[in-house]
């Protein structure tokens, strides 16, 4: 089972920099999209201010967005932790359930179950692919048989033949 990550910051302060992290990622993301499209999109000896035009209009909004997303994704996090007391990969698939409803909830009940559900099934791969890759990493953290000491080598008699 998964650990409680002690190196992070307590929860208020979680949610704070979560937001931070992805309205960075979301501008640079956004930045690099929307100034290849915006150079795409632009006339030949245009193309620099075009896809300076893009990511001024389009960088900021792609960002708040993510930030957004990540922030709430953080409070709803640090609220099922605290209602649970347990630190397990079920607190991020329920986070990103509730994440996914809340931010459809204007577009009616039913198309806030179905993002809900939507976000709750991603947030679960990523958690899968998560244990996953930390069984497979931490193949040196088994426990093994120690060596057997100069000259006690089983000998090829001792071990049985399979016919």
């Amino acid at each position: 089972m998964a650990h409680a990550d002690h190196t992070r910051d307590p929860c208020p302060w979680v949610i704070l920099n979560d937001f931070g992290g992805a309205f960075s990622m979301g501008t640079v993301g956004g930045g690099i999209w929307h100034g290849i499209k915006g150079a795409r999109n632009s006339p030949r000896g245009e193309r620099l201010v075009g896809s300076i035009s893009a990511i001024k209009a389009r960088a900021p909004v792609i960002g708040g967005n993510f930030g957004v997303w990540g922030g709430m994704f953080s409070t709803f996090d640090c609220a099922v932790k605290g209602w649970r007391q347990k630190e397990d990969p079920w607190n991020a698939i329920i986070s990103g359930f509730m994440t996914g409803g809340c931010l459809a909830a204007r577009s009616g009940p039913r198309s806030a179950f179905g993002s809900a559900v939507a976000c709750g099934i991603l947030l679960g791969v990523f958690e899968g692919v998560g244990v996953l890759m930390n069984r497979v990493f931490s193949e040196g953290n088994r426990q093994q048989l120690p060596p057997l000491p100069e000259g006690m080598a089983p000998s090829s008699a001792s071990v049985p033949s399979v016919a």
